[in-house]
């Protein structure tokens, strides 16, 4: 779901503008997008509403990540007895004009897998955003 609709309360959304700031210390000339998905129906259905989601989208393709955009979501689980809510992990993908070009996820083996593959750097960098982002929500 939008990270601008997850924003509920001062906690959360001190977490969301420091999951932000920790993206841009590590790719600086990126523009953030807090509503990544569309507000249509279609759009809806598809959105996992345990997660935080937001954009990412360089000034033109990256050649670093082979991508214009990049989507994160913070993955949650709601467990259906307690109503509890805890933090499984991120998940990161790359899109461009073709569309979606890779994806990387700390939930299952954090390796990144696709039509291109990110630049070396470019993936530690990632995977170290990620394990930033998964201490600050705790998975």
């Amino acid at each position: 779901m939008n990270a601008a609709e997850q924003a509920t309360n001062l906690e959360l959304a001190s977490k969301i503008a420091t999951v932000v700031n920790l993206f841009k210390s590590q790719f600086p000339d990126v523009r953030s997008d807090l509503k990544p998905w569309r507000n249509d129906p279609e759009t809806r259905e598809l959105v996992d509403p345990d997660s935080i989601d937001l954009g990412f989208h360089f000034p033109g393709r990256s050649k670093s990540f082979q991508s214009r955009s990049i989507l994160i979501e913070i993955r949650f689980y709601q467990d259906p007895l307690n109503g509890s809510r805890a933090c499984i992990g991120v998940e990161a993908s790359g899109f461009d004009h073709r569309g979606k070009q890779w994806r990387l996820s700390t939930v299952e083996n954090w390796q990144s897998e696709g039509a291109t593959q990110l630049e070396p750097e470019a993936n530690e960098k990632l995977k170290q955003f990620c394990r930033n982002a998964i201490t600050l929500f705790n998975c």
